[in-house]
């Protein structure tokens, strides 16, 4: 265990360069196992036209669309229909400000819901950049929530 370890090095003049782990355009596609132009359709494909901003924008409503899809983890209903967003504004440039509240401010999911929401805001084509302003004034109340949420939660 406590014997001496000798290193040993050996200097040399050059190196035999490693072969390289890239197809040579010299290879036949066919021995690939796939289309030289594989990719051809997928770049020249027409790129879809990103929704227009601003308020009222169809951006806005796909920013919407994105919100209904995240649920609060203690109510089986979609955070926008439960009336926790306050405020979606969209500017020219595609940047979103969201303003929301939480049913409680002691909600167990104050700190993950609104970065959630950041996150779902950010996926969607033509949203630059998001920003999500949790505010408590006015407080939510159960008269924020949409008749759909009313319905699912049997309160109509």
């Amino acid at each position: 265990m406590n014997e001496e370890r000798k290193i040993e090095t050996e200097e040399v003049d050059s190196v035999a360069p490693p072969p390289r782990a890239r197809v040579t355009p010299e290879a036949p596609a066919e021995t690939l196992g796939r289309k030289r132009d594989y990719l051809a359709g997928f770049l020249a494909g027409e790129k879809e036209d990103e929704p227009k901003a601003g308020p009222g924008s169809d951006l806005q409503g796909t920013v919407v669309e994105a919100l209904k899809s995240i649920y609060d983890p203690e109510i089986p209903v979609d955070i926008y229909e439960l009336g926790l967003i306050y405020d979606v504004d969209i500017s020219e440039d595609g940047d979103a400000t969201i303003a929301m509240t939480l049913t409680t401010p002691h909600c167990p999911v104050a700190e993950s819901l609104p970065n959630e929401v950041e996150l779902r805001v950010l996926s969607v084509p033509g949203i630059r950049d998001a920003v999500v302003n949790l505010v408590w004034d006015p407080p939510w109340d159960p008269s924020k929530m949409s008749d759909e949420a009313r319905l699912e939660l049997g309160m109509l």
